[in-house]
């Protein structure tokens, strides 16, 4: 494209152009004006223009993806740069890719100057190693696994066939994924249905530290993932995830293209996800088996590496599990900063003299060796650099909790994570880049400031930025009730009979078709296991199938209830009579043991501020607001939210917490609520 003058920029990327191609978008796509919609359009436009970063609220029905692509598209055109979006959730992205993306380029094209090119990039991990499928890293799987994954002797099949096919699981899916590997003409592992796990996924891909780069691996110019680098580098709109942007932010690495403007979906989750991407564990099993790595694919001597290992157990040998306020002490420091030293001399001893063919194997020992490098650098100055450590076990699933539970018979690990995202965001996001942000859920009430806070943009030097609640095209007050059942006793460790009795109640009332969100797997199953006998309805529970084939079932069964715990609080999207009651068992509080939660908590007490609002109320608040907006997801949609957390109307916190709830009308009056779900069942009867 040609150089264009400053002022046709602005012409072509600003608000009238944008908004001009948004009324083309929603006539071709057979859909109707909202004024939300066109307000977050304008409004991503002008911060595009301005470089201030934006904070959205954008209502479930606005439209916000085509409110946030249009503009993206236009500003690429003419700046000849790519955009980013960034999403939280694999759903997202592939509707981002896959439909959305799609449809909005059918109707727009004819009104651009060049078509558009759009590109997904996504960890290395993600898609198949050409390398490893031939046989250029080594197998670590036992039996059948490694059997599958011998290299390019096609005979392994044959042989496999020959002996009746693989037996186990892992033989069959490992055999599946190599058959897929030759079609695939990207390699994505999301485009694999039905999915395999991730064990058998681990044969087929490599890390990014396993990687043996673009530079040494023989099979670098059919790599997926540089394949789809290269597309992203020469794309208009690049679609990614919230962790890529942390490894970006954080390790300042080049694993997307220069970009200049990125929307941040599901912008909500993005502190607690990027937090995730950077956090790590260490163990003293990972350090036995990066031993025999080196030993086995380098040929270096390992007793050192051994004997830190060895240390290391005995320093942590009955440590309590929980928050260390302080890090680590004296001994284990030591024991640590042994460990640090041994890595540097194996990486030192197995780097070999660079005469050597590319090897898998070295890299794959090299690889685990340095990530333990990296955490004893981060565990030693992790007091200086506010990271937080907390020692945990190995975890199985515990029937009499609900949840898992710590082994305490297993040796401890120590974690480690940053105490707060926001300076690494503020440097590496935020700085040089034009940021939207934006969600359903994002502002409590009006303030958007619990949530710029914990992202870098809130305090000294930060950056400037605007927030705006473009509201929602549905009519919540006529369209929902929220009901809390401010007569129920107090939660407990489980759900008390009063309660179970108006589960019961509710369901019956609302005739079914019921979304039943609970605080842990165990209050789902206990509470579906209950209702089953008293209710004769179909009641789904999470785990009774996968995710995907319970929330269909649940919509195309008006009458049916759908029981679970976290995942379903955020992302079911099931408009219509199907989901006219949804029910919160409790406030969704973090674990008060959860490590993390705690010292974030704490130092926000110990600089002058209230440590549970800012923390644990605000996290309740976002992820209630989540699960409310369940229910109205179009503007024929009616319902009741009943939350059975008396603490909802009794508490002082409880207005916090409702005023990031959708406007729904309230109330704590039981026959109210009760005699509108019993219309809302005749109606479907």
């Amino acid at each position: 494209m040609t150089e264009v003058a400053a002022g046709e920029v602005k012409g072509r990327a600003g608000e009238q152009f944008v908004i001009e191609l948004l009324d083309r978008a929603v006539a071709g796509m057979g859909g109707q004006s909202r004024s939300g919609q066109h307000e977050m359009a304008r409004q991503v436009a002008r911060a595009i223009e301005t470089g201030d970063h934006l904070l959205v609220q954008a209502g479930t029905g606005t439209g916000k993806s085509l409110a946030y692509l249009i503009p993206l598209i236009a500003h690429s055109l003419v700046s000849n740069k790519p955009t980013l979006v960034s999403t939280a959730t694999l759903a997202l992205q592939t509707q981002i890719v896959g439909r959305d993306l799609p449809r909005l380029l059918k109707t727009i094209t004819p009104a651009l100057d060049r078509p558009v090119k759009v590109a997904l990039v996504k960890g290395r991990s993600n898609y198949v190693c050409q390398h490893k499928l031939v046989g250029g890293f080594p197998s670590e799987e036992p039996a059948e696994g490694q059997l599958f994954s011998l290299g390019e002797d096609t005979s392994v099949p044959h042989f496999a066939a020959a002996l009746g096919g693989p037996s186990s699981q892992l033989g069959k899916e490992v055999v599946r994924l190599r058959e897929w590997a030759e079609k695939t003409t990207t390699g994505d592992r999301d485009e694999l249905l039905p999915g395999v796990t991730d064990r058998a996924w681990r044969q087929v891909s490599v890390t990014s530290m396993e990687c043996l780069g673009a530079q040494k691996c023989p099979m670098a110019a059919e790599c997926f993932s540089e394949l789809a680098r290269h597309d992203a580098a020469d794309a208009d709109v690049v679609v990614t995830n919230h962790a890529m942007l942390a490894v970006s932010a954080f390790e300042g690495l080049a694993v997307l293209p220069e970009y200049d403007v990125v929307v941040v979906d599901e912008a909500h989750e993005l502190q607690d996800r990027v937090t995730g991407a950077v956090s790590g564990q260490l163990s003293v099993a990972m350090v036995h088996a990066a031993a025999s790595g080196a030993r086995k694919h380098t040929a270096i001597t390992v007793d050192a590496l051994n004997a830190s290992a060895a240390n290391l157990e005995l320093a942590l040998a009955g440590v309590p599990n929980g928050l260390l306020p302080n890090g680590l002490n004296d001994e284990q420091l030591d024991c640590v900063d042994q460990l640090r030293e041994a890595c540097r001399a194996a990486l030192s001893d197995s780097k070999g003299d660079g005469s050597q063919t590319a090897d898998g194997g070295r890299q794959l020992a090299r690889s685990r060796l340095m990530l333990i490098l990296e955490l004893c650098e981060r565990l030693i100055v992790a007091r200086d650099n506010r990271e937080v450590v907390w020692f945990s076990r190995a975890s199985s699933f515990d029937p009499q909790q609900g949840y898992a539970q710590p082994d305490e018979s297993a040796p401890a690990l120590v974690n480690i994570a940053p105490l707060s995202v926001a300076g690494k965001l503020r440097e590496g996001l935020f700085a040089g880049h034009t940021v939207v942000l934006t969600s359903a859920t994002l502002a409590i009430g009006s303030a958007f400031e619990p949530a710029a806070g914990g992202l870098g943009l809130v305090g000294e030097g930060a950056p400037s930025w605007t927030g705006i609640d473009v509201g929602s095209p549905f009519d919540y007050p006529k369209q929902g009730i929220l009901y809390v059942a401010g007569h129920l006793p107090k939660p407990g460790r489980g759900a008390s009979p009063e309660a179970l009795d108006e589960l019961e109640a509710l369901i019956r009332a609302s005739g079914g078709g019921a979304l039943c969100l609970f605080s842990s797997r165990r209050a789902a199953e206990e509470a579906a296991e209950a209702m089953r006998p008293r209710l004769g309805l179909s009641i789904l529970c999470q785990g009774d199938s996968t995710m995907t084939a319970l929330v269909k079932q649940f919509a195309d069964e008006p009458d049916t209830c759908l029981f679970g715990t976290m995942s379903l609080w955020q992302g079911v999207d099931v408009p219509g009579g199907s989901c006219r009651l949804v029910v919160i068992d409790r406030i969704p509080f973090p674990r008060p043991d959860d490590p993390l939660m705690t010292a974030r908590s704490r130092a926000v007490a110990q600089a002058g501020g209230n440590g549970f609002m800012a923390v644990s109320a605000t996290h309740a608040a976002i992820r209630l607001a989540q699960g409310a907006g369940r229910l109205i997801r179009s503007t024929g949609d009616k319902g009741v939210v009943a939350v059975l957390d008396s603490r909802l109307a009794t508490e002082r916190y409880a207005g916090f917490l409702r005023a990031a709830l959708p406007p729904f009308w309230p109330t704590t009056d039981r026959k109210t609520a009760f005699a509108a779900l019993e219309r809302l069942a005749g109606k479907g009867a």
